[in-house]
């Protein structure tokens, strides 16, 4: 819970200095009929008076009615998760012939798509989601559009292929986004904000440098967020030889922090689909306040209102 108008808090230390006048002024009636000597003289000096606990209630309830409504002039309000409306994501991942290691099983692609599968199946029906494979090239597979079919038939398509140019997959991502955004704009609507969700597991042996593709998309505002899939105990089958193909964390560390866009790291096929999970939580909605000031105006009331009627019938008058 948060505050619209917090600066309303501070009447609090008034609520604590009426809290500590009455507790002060208890304990002096405490001491003042303390002194006098006897019983028959303390019943005829004071009226009759209830059980103790019957004296503090009402007052009890009306501190309570004015922590209610200092509360509410401060207007808390709930944090809610509300899908956005408009936004373009483009899911690029790598599929150059690294992916085939099986330190994640079955092997790398695979445990991919299913990770790919199950961040397509996070996002708000109205986002736009386009996919994009790169090896030594790179590929718009599926435009972006809020056709969910397609995109998941793409993933399931993905196919190895030589070398790894994760800069042209940026590049194709921006271009994707570009093309998504001329619709709108034909349409008379400006364009919505995007992102780009990159998978990879290596570093760029071929294409325009990484370096390049992170200025374009910081000049477009495009946030850039990586994962790094893989382990460094990654090895590869090459003509009967284990080649090492560990995954290149700080490359897509940078991108990542080149772009204000996110890092993540994934191990496991486990941890990547936590990590797409995350990714659609956080891209697909966003946060929204409501205001919930109504709760704490009707619960003052109420607590005014037992004050009242717990003062008249314990002491025959109102707080």
């Amino acid at each position: 819970m948060s505050f619209l108008a917090g600066h309303w808090l501070w009447l609090y230390l008034l609520v604590a200095a009426l809290l500590a006048a009455y507790i002060a002024v208890s304990a002096r009636r405490r001491v003042y009929a303390a002194r006098l000597s006897s019983t028959s003289v303390l019943a005829s000096v004071l009226p009759r008076r209830p059980q103790w606990w019957r004296r503090h209630v009402p007052a009890a309830l009306l501190l309570l009615t004015l922590a209610g409504m200092v509360l509410s002039l401060a207007r808390p309000a709930r944090a809610e998760r509300v899908p956005r409306e408009r936004a373009t994501i483009i899911l690029a991942i790598d599929v150059s012939n690294s992916m085939a290691a099986t330190d994640i099983a079955p092997n790398r692609l695979e445990a991919a798509k299913q990770g790919a599968e199950a961040f397509v199946d996070q996002l708000p029906p109205r986002i736009n989601l386009g996919l994009v494979s790169f090896a030594g090239s790179a590929t718009v597979l599926v435009p972006a559009s809020t056709d969910r079919e397609s995109v998941r038939a793409g993933i399931r398509g993905l196919q190895l292929g030589p070398a790894t140019a994760i800069g042209e997959g940026i590049f194709a991502s921006l271009q994707a986004i570009n093309t998504a955004g001329k619709r709108f704009s034909d349409a008379g609507q400006s364009p919505p904000p995007a992102a780009v969700v990159l998978l990879s597991d290596g570093e760029t042996t071929r294409g325009r440098p990484n370096t390049q593709a992170t200025d374009a998309a910081r000049q477009a505002h495009v946030p850039v967020d990586t994962i790094a899939y893989g382990t460094s105990d990654g090895t590869l089958d090459v003509g009967g030889q284990e080649v090492p193909v560990p995954v290149n964390e700080q490359a897509l560390n940078e991108i990542a922090d080149q772009t204000e866009g996110s890092y993540h790291r994934a191990a496991t096929g486990d941890e990547l689909r936590s990590v797409y999970k995350g990714l659609g939580s956080s891209i697909g909605y966003r946060t929204e306040y409501r205001e919930i000031t109504t709760w704490f105006l009707g619960l003052s009331l109420a607590l005014g209102f037992l004050a009242a009627a717990s003062s008249l019938a314990f002491t025959s008058r109102l707080p």
